[in-house]
């Protein structure tokens, strides 16, 4: 009886926490709008500016890149969101919020636990609202719903692992600024690995870079989940980089929780 109240009264701190977040989402809808309008705008540059040369140089069309750099354009969309959840902690840190919820009578993790449910929400929709435009600009998955619920779970699993991360960087910040700079290293990933070009066209040193660093089995990942070809070991590559992003950041932002 005792751990079922005490499970109930958990569960019930972080629907709170979750409900705070949710409400400075869309008390503040700027950062939503910069969350998918950045990715939107790369997409739409990629695509109508240099899509006809580098399809072409992908053997194909303009068409044939935007369906080319779709997922790498998702991807990019979590990495961006890791920026507004290291700002947010960040701002909850140097206000006094957390030294405040420490002193009542809560469940201590749910503060943390409302923020990565919270910026998990947002991100999807995010993700969400930038596949519809791929599609409009000429984005062709061939998946059917089996593919694109494989793709969604991997791209889920990535983000979920990156927010954590964002967790651990906004409480380790010395100020908001920092907090929104330190992060920005992840959105460019995307740029050095297979999102936007395929990895055999660089030289070898950024070649060997841009297959082993953690964006680029995702989006092989992703690609190969929507276009229904083969995914071989990227999908192991993938979680693999996930569930070691997820444990690493955890164990960091809780410790640093704990010495507040």
């Amino acid at each position: 009886m005792t751990t079922t109240t005490t499970a109930t009264l958990a569960l019930r701190d972080c629907a709170t926490m979750l409900r705070r977040q949710l409400r400075h989402v869309q008390r503040y809808p700027s950062l939503t709008l910069m969350l998918a309008g950045m990715p939107v705008v790369f997409l739409l540059l990629f695509v109508y500016v240099l899509g006809g040369t580098l399809g072409a140089g992908l053997g194909g069309d303009r068409g044939d890149y935007a369906t080319y750099v779709a997922p790498g354009i998702l991807l990019m969309t979590v990495g961006t969101a890791v920026s507004g959840t290291s700002v947010a902690v960040a701002m909850d840190m140097t206000e006094g919020i957390v030294a405040r919820f420490r002193t009542m009578a809560i469940f201590r993790p749910s503060v943390l636990t409302g923020h990565v449910l919270g910026s998990m929400l947002q991100t999807m929709l995010s993700v969400g609202v930038v596949a519809v435009v791929a599609v409009l600009v000429g984005f062709r998955p061939a998946a059917g719903v089996g593919g694109w619920l494989a793709a969604l779970g991997t791209i889920a699993a990535f983000a979920f692992a990156l927010i954590w991360l964002g967790v651990a960087l906004g409480m380790s910040a010395r100020s908001v600024e920092t907090a929104s700079n330190t992060p920005m290293p992840l959105m460019l990933l995307p740029f050095l690995g297979s999102g936007f070009v395929p990895t055999d066209s660089m030289p070898p040193a950024l070649r060997w870079f841009a297959e082993h660093q953690p964006f680029t089995p995702v989006i092989e990942t992703v690609r190969g989940l929507l276009m229904g070809t083969p995914v071989g070991g990227a999908a192991i590559a993938a979680l693999a980089w996930s569930a070691a992003i997820v444990a690493g950041s955890y164990l960091w932002a809780i410790r640093r929780y704990n010495h507040i």
